[in-house]
């Protein structure tokens, strides 16, 4: 919300250099950097992935009138070692490690959710930022660690709507430690029941056609959250409210340019 950079990284504590296949150190900047400056393929999926990576292209079959692509919002990135796994499968793979290194990118496609993990994550700030609110959660909260989630939710239906894309794949980090799956549980176990109703909210909403930029998608959800979710429990009215707030703490930090 402070910054005034065009592009943020978010990355955890626990989270280091991680290396490709090669041994060579992987540059998670540049590599953020370059799936946010070149354009998502949302309305169409190319097997062969990111068809603007080096040494691809577009399959046979792909439209034309597509290729052009959209400006991209998100880059997700991933994790060796350590993968993000909610407690309950934590608890029944408490030795799993990550060790594929798959080199890849892709564009999560149009009307498709996906779970966005903030340890290794860059975004477009002047185009998605006010979405990123990584929702009201912690201390005197009654779930916690879906936090960025909320945020991927929110963030990939407002890009959805304006027809701007998310991409997930490289770069990794290194994910040094797993947290505790027990305290993990205490702070999960209401999301995991909450998000079968979550869910399908997130992938029915709807954001009118006079929401033209982020701001304006995001007070319209806050909206759509407190009407579409508000019966689960009071958090939610809560969250709706943070979500404004939110809104108005960006506005104020990053008053409307006049002509």
């Amino acid at each position: 919300m402070v910054s005034k950079k065009k592009y943020i990284f978010t990355i955890d504590d626990d989270c280091f250099v991680a290396k490709d296949p090669s041994g060579k150190p992987i540059n998670v900047l540049e590599q953020h950097i370059k799936n946010l400056l070149s354009p998502s393929t949302p309305f169409f999926f190319n097997t062969l992935y990111d068809p603007y990576r080096e040494g691809t292209d577009f399959v046979r079959g792909y439209p034309f009138s597509l290729r052009e692509g959209v400006t991209t919002a998100t880059s997700h990135g991933l994790w060796m070692n350590i993968p993000d796994y909610d407690a309950p499968t934590q608890m029944v793979k408490p030795k799993e490690r990550n060790t594929r290194f798959v080199d890849a990118v892709m564009t999560i496609p149009k009307g498709t959710l996906y779970p966005m993990c903030g340890m290794n994550l860059a975004f477009d700030r002047e185009l998605i930022g006010p979405g990123m609110y990584f929702g009201l959660m912690g201390e005197g909260q009654p779930i916690g660690r879906y936090d960025d989630m909320w945020a991927g939710w929110c963030t990939k239906v407002i890009c959805d709507h304006l027809g701007v894309g998310c991409k997930t794949g490289l770069p990794y980090v290194w994910h040094s430690k797993a947290s505790n799956p027990f305290t993990n549980l205490r702070k999960e176990y209401k999301g995991i029941f909450w998000q079968e109703e979550i869910i399908p909210f997130f992938q029915n909403v709807t954001l009118s056609k006079t929401c033209t930029n982020a701001e304006e998608c995001y007070i319209e959800l806050a909206d759509k959250v407190r009407k579409g979710l508000g019966h689960i429990d009071p958090y939610f009215t809560k969250l709706a409210d943070g979500m404004i707030a939110w809104i108005e703490g960006w506005r104020m930090l990053n008053p409307a340019k006049t002509a």
